[in-house]
């Protein structure tokens, strides 16, 4: 397996839970994965899919992210190709014409394809190893991105004979992963999930009374920090804020759903490719983006519930550095919230009213070809628009209606399924509806909680997803208030004692075969070896002979600790993604143990200093 990886890919090892999921894969199992934004996802079906015969469908909601993972494959010389509406209707066939002939390994496809009787007639004739489905919470009603055309995705794969599943989502509670294994038919399938926990993600909440006051915050952490994502709630705010940059020649991006497809695509390519370091938009902005250098994450508004917040903010920091994950909270902004949730859960009334809009404007053949703005404008200005789009998804579910692309236009058309079906024979279960909007309300109200906890952040979180985490992340502004607070250049003392800390760091690490320096122990035992501890976790390791061995004795363990604090919130050091949290020094720390770079540093109250004498003393 390694070589595989090694000959594909170019990698000498895998991340954390990434080859299990392969052994499983390779085993035809079927599986559910959750694995955190930036672990390493779309590699636990790459690299099967190159060692098993047959042809791997990968199953995306995004257009732009297929066409990006195709480009990237067949740069590593492996067959890929996508097949979506945005290619022309005798491209599409000549893709599918090729699928047939058995010249790719892997194809992306959208989950509306599924609908297509002429494709999954062409998927009988070929040799599936295996589907892999990304973003798979889109297929849970109860995830925080529910999209209809996932619950056709494992009808289709049963009339295929039930090849293998391999489901994958970053953010998923254990209720949706229920719900997603029963929507797929994942037969006695395993269960993998690798961690939500992300060390290096710094999460912040900072209360705000007004605009101005968020706009300045956001000033500030655009100067200082650089490259990121703002995200807003909807997008008039984002149109606002991209002017109000624009005013600050600042060079950024503005992406949102009510752009056409060009417009997004050239707003994500500046983006990745560094031609602009700042991205305003609303949640159609992120699938997908693999940018690893983004720096900081800011919300402008309160999100509807933490898996969206968890898996926006896990768009930051995916080369392992330190990124900033903030919150701008006023608890007025829930109200925006507060009408997504009112339009996400139509009444019966407005349902069988949307129903009986379509019979009225159907053409001879059932047909509905307008466009949800304007069956939003013939229901009367006091329906929630976003109330009509949701009619149509549940009659979409429930059987009443089809919707599919109209060739050469955004527009999805409509088509009835029976044209003798009255809106008051709708078979709707009003008590399905209900439960779902006391959830998407009981997913506020956790959000809004979120903002007022005063714990730990990350554990929070975690144990959101179920996963009871003990560990505090130490980089949370309820772990560690106020890094901003007395942010400073050191003094000469100051710098000496810095550098003997990150000689410490160094001292305790081990030089891999690419000659890149490999951490071998956690926080905890660095500082003990570097206070002159002779415990057994010092003494064992051999720790008590290296030249650092006690040479921040004179302060003491409370102080030091505080030290490798700061220092991991300064980016000079950094704790590996796993559970056993290995400390390393980071470029930037390196440069300042050498003296080749300065840092400004919130150093800990001196009062700290020779504490651990104190507490022994107190006993």
């Amino acid at each position: 397996m390694e070589k595989a990886l090694k000959t594909h890919f170019g990698f000498d090892s895998f991340r954390p839970g990434q080859r299990a999921v392969i052994d499983a894969i390779l085993k035809k199992r079927d599986i559910m994965v959750v694995m955190p934004t930036g672990g390493g996802k779309s590699l636990c079906y790459q690299l099967p899919a190159v060692m098993i015969r047959g042809i791997t469908i990968v199953v995306s909601p995004l257009i732009a992210l297929m066409k990006d993972q195709v480009d990237s494959l067949i740069r590593r010389s492996i067959p890929a190709t996508f097949i979506n509406s945005s290619l022309s209707r005798r491209e599409q066939d000549r893709r599918v014409q090729d699928m047939k002939m058995g010249i790719y390994t892997l194809i992306y496809v959208a989950p509306e394809r599924f609908r297509n009787t002429l494709f999954l007639n062409a998927l009988k004739g070929v040799e599936i190893s295996f589907f892999a489905i990304d973003e798979a919470h889109c297929v849970s009603m109860w995830g925080h991105d529910f999209r209809p055309d996932y619950l056709g995705i494992g009808r289709a794969i049963d009339k295929l004979g039930h090849p293998p599943i391999a489901a994958f989502t970053a953010t998923a509670t254990p209720e949706v992963r229920a719900d997603i294994i029963r929507h797929l038919n994942i037969n006695e399938g395993i269960e993998f999930v690798t961690g939500f926990r992300r060390s290096n993600l710094g999460f912040r909440v900072e209360h705000v009374s007004s605009e101005a006051a968020k706009m300045a915050r956001l000033s500030e952490i655009i100067e200082s920090r650089q490259k990121g994502i703002v995200y807003c709630a909807t997008r008039r705010r984002v149109e606002l804020i991209s002017e109000k940059l624009s005013t600050w020649d600042i060079a950024h991006i503005s992406y949102h759903a009510g752009m056409d497809d060009e417009q997004r695509r050239e707003a994500q390519e500046s983006f990745m490719t560094g031609k602009a370091d700042v991205a305003v938009a609303t949640n159609a902005f992120g699938m997908g983006i693999d940018r690893a250098d983004i720096r900081f994450v800011v919300h402008f508004e309160l999100p509807g519930s933490l898996e969206a917040y968890y898996q926006e903010a896990g768009r930051g920091g995916r080369d392992g550095e330190f990124a900033l994950c903030l919150l701008l909270f006023n608890y007025a902004d829930k109200r925006i919230q507060e009408f997504f949730i009112e339009g996400g859960n139509p009444s019966d009334k407005v349902i069988r009213s949307v129903y009986s809009l379509l019979r009225n404007v159907a053409d001879g053949n059932g047909e509905i070809h307008l466009p949800t703005r304007e069956l939003i404008k013939r229901m009367g200005g006091r329906t929630n628009g976003i109330a009509v789009s949701t009619a149509l998804t549940i009659l979409s579910r429930i059987g009443a209606v089809e919707r599919f692309d109209v060739v050469g236009s955004r527009t999805k058309g409509t088509r009835l399924t029976r044209a003798d079906l009255m809106a008051r024979d709708l078979k709707i279960d009003l008590e399905v509806l209900s439960e779902k909007k006391e959830r998407d309300w009981s997913k506020l109200k956790e959000m809004i909680q979120y903002a007022y906890a005063e714990t730990c952040r990350q554990q929070w979180i975690l144990n959101y997803f179920g996963e009871r985490e003990r560990s505090l992340c130490e980089v949370c502004d309820r772990c560690f208030p106020d890094p901003n607070t007395g942010v400073r250049d050191p003094t000469n003392e100051e710098l000496i004692m810095l550098q003997k800390a990150l000689s410490g760091v160094a001292r305790t690490s081990h030089r891999g075969e690419t000659g890149r320096m490999l951490p071998r122990f956690g926080a905890n035992r660095i500082i003990l070896m570097l206070t002159g501890s002779r415990s057994s976790q010092v003494v064992d390791a051999g720790l008590d002979s290296l030249s650092t061995f006690g040479i921040l004795k004179q302060h003491g363990v409370v102080f030091v600790k505080a030290l490798f604090k700061e220092m991991e919130r300064s980016r000079l050091i950094q704790a590996s993604a796993d559970e056993y949290r290995m400390i390393s020094l980071t470029a930037l720390g390196a440069d300042v143990m050498r003296g080749k770079k300065k840092v400004k540093l919130a150093f800990p109250e001196k009062t700290l200093s020779g504490s651990r004498k104190r507490t022994k003393n107190s006993g």
